[in-house]
C-alpha cells in the first residue's frame, strides 16, 4: 500500500470549477451484494451509468497536488434565510447542528484524517468558533454559487462573520425550499451540498434536504450531519478543489464513499476514503 503522502502523478487537466466537490444524490441500495458489484466492476460487466450507488472502486487513490490543507479547522455556521430561528423547531435544529460541530471537530472522525498529513501541514482537531443567523438579502427560490461567493466576502467585511484565517471554514445553511445552483447543476437534482473557495476563503453550502435523494431514508438532522461531515472532511483535505488530496477518476475523500455512514459520538457521519487501508472507514 502506498503511503498517504506520496507525490502526485501527472494529473488530468481540469478547467476551473470542474473538480468534484459535491455530495451526490442518494439512490436505493442495489439488489446485489457489494462483493458482486466489486467483481462486476473489476470484470467490466457493469453499467456504471445505471443510476445506482456503487462500491468504492478498488483502484481509488488520493494523491496530493501540493496545495493547502486546513490543519485545525475552525467552523463558523451561517444560517442564511428568513425561516431560520423563526420557529422553535428551526431554532432547535440550529442548536443541534452547532452542537454537532462542537463534538465532531474533536472526535475520531477528525483523527482518521491524520494519514493525509504533509510536511508543514498537520491535520489535528478543530473547533467551533460561532454562529450567525443572517436574514439580509436572503435568497428567494434559488441562489447561485457566484452570489454566495460575493455574500461571504460581504459578511466578512461587515463583521457578520469572523475574519478569515487559513483555518476558517464557513458552513452556510439555506432555508428549506431554496435551490442551490452551482456550475449549471441544482440541489436535489444533481447534488446535496458542496464546498468551494473564493481565493483563500473556504466555505461549504448546505441546502436543506427536502427530497428523497438528499434525505437517503433519514430524518433531516441525520441527513444534514451526514452531508456536513462529507463536506467537512473534503474541505480539510482539499479546500481548493483539486489542489489538495484528489483522485482524478473518483473525486475527493468523501466522494469515493458517498452515502455510506457510521455513528461517531452519537452522530451520523459519512465514511471517508483511507489510502492506507484501501477502503472507506
Amino acid at each position: 500500500m502506498k503511503k498517504a503522502n506520496q507525490p502526485a502523478p501527472k494529473s488530468k487537466k481540469f478547467e476551473p470549477g470542474e473538480h468534484i466537490r459535491v455530495v451526490p444524490l442518494h439512490h436505493p441500495k442495489p439488489a446485489v451484494s457489494i462483493d458482486d458489484l466489486s467483481r462486476q466492476r473489476e470484470g467490466g460487466e457493469q453499467d456504471l451509468f445505471d443510476g445506482q450507488p456503487h462500491p468504492a472502486p478498488a483502484n481509488a487513490q488520493l494523491t496530493f497536488r501540493n496545495g493547502s490543507l486546513i490543519p485545525n479547522v475552525q467552523v463558523f455556521t451561517i444560517f442564511w434565510g428568513r425561516l431560520w430561528g423563526s420557529t422553535p423547531a428551526s431554532t432547535d435544529l440550529m442548536n443541534k447542528l452547532n452542537k454537532f460541530f462542537r463534538v465532531i471537530l474533536a472526535s475520531p472522525a477528525i483523527n482518521q484524517l491524520a494519514e493525509y498529513n504533509v510536511p508543514r501541514q498537520t491535520i489535528g482537531h478543530g473547533s467551533f468558533i460561532g454562529t450567525k443567523v443572517i436574514t439580509a438579502d436572503a435568497p428567494v427560490g434559488s441562489v447561485t454559487d457566484s452570489v454566495i461567493r460575493r455574500q461571504v466576502k460581504r459578511w466578512i467585511a461587515a463583521k457578520l462573520a469572523p475574519k478569515n484565517s487559513p483555518n476558517t471554514l464557513y458552513f452556510i445553511y439555506l432555508d428549506p425550499g431554496i435551490i442551490s445552483i452551482m456550475g449549471g447543476s441544482r440541489s436535489c437534482q444533481n447534488y446535496c451540498g458542496y464546498h468551494n473557495n473564493v481565493g483563500r476563503v473556504y466555505y461549504a453550502v448546505m441546502p436543506y434536504p427536502t427530497c428523497s435523494g438528499c434525505l437517503g431514508g433519514m430524518d433531516a438532522f441525520d441527513a444534514l450531519t451526514g452531508t456536513s461531515s462529507h463536506e467537512l472532511c473534503e474541505a480539510i483535505t482539499d479546500p481548493v478543489p483539486g489542489s489538495g488530496w484528489y483522485d482524478d477518476n473518483n473525486g475527493e475523500i468523501g466522494d469515493i464513499c458517498a452515502w455510506n455512514f457510521k455513528t461517531v459520538d452519537g452522530y451520523t457521519v459519512q465514511l471517508e476514503w483511507s489510502n492506507q487501508q484501501g477502503r472507506c472507514v
